[in-house]
């Protein structure tokens, strides 16, 4: 389920760096005009929109999981608690549950389902070469009568 789980949030992360940075899918209040070097949209969307699909499939998990963290801990602390304290208030509850999310991520990994797991599996030993003659005792030729003489 840790798989499962990493794919949904990933998507919904990544669909929200996408409507920030390319207006896809288009927002219901219409595109909010995208500027590179500013917090937000700028920085943010690229953060989402890299990070989001990092996480949807599974690659640098913990290391995109914990960059996404922060991002989200500082739009909750630079947009959201300015409106209300309370997250049901000030429209941050989804910022808080990305935010938790993803630090559990930072800790739990990717799961079994992704590249980070496809990547780390222990690869298939070579087959072993055959055995040389003079490797197995049973067949190695004796020289002791050669020693004697």
């Amino acid at each position: 389920m840790l798989s499962v789980l990493r794919i949904v949030a990933g998507a919904l992360y990544f669909e929200h760096g996408l409507q920030k940075v390319f207006n896809i899918p288009p927002a219901a209040r219409g595109p909010v005009p995208y500027h590179l070097f500013t917090l937000s949209p700028g920085f943010a969307g690229l953060i989402e929109t890299i990070c989001g699909f990092l996480i949807l499939v599974g690659l640098f998990t913990r290391g995109a999981a914990f960059l996404a963290s922060g991002e989200m801990a500082v739009a909750y602390f630079k947009v959201h608690i300015l409106r209300s304290l309370f997250p049901i208030n000030n429209m941050g509850d989804n910022v808080v549950l990305y935010c938790f999310l993803f630090l559990y991520f930072v800790f739990a990994g990717a799961g079994p389902w992704s590249l980070d797991a496809l990547i780390g599996r222990p690869r298939a030993r070579p087959p072993e070469t055959p055995a040389r003659h003079d490797d197995i005792p049973a067949l190695r030729p004796r020289r002791e009568h050669l020693e004697a003489s």
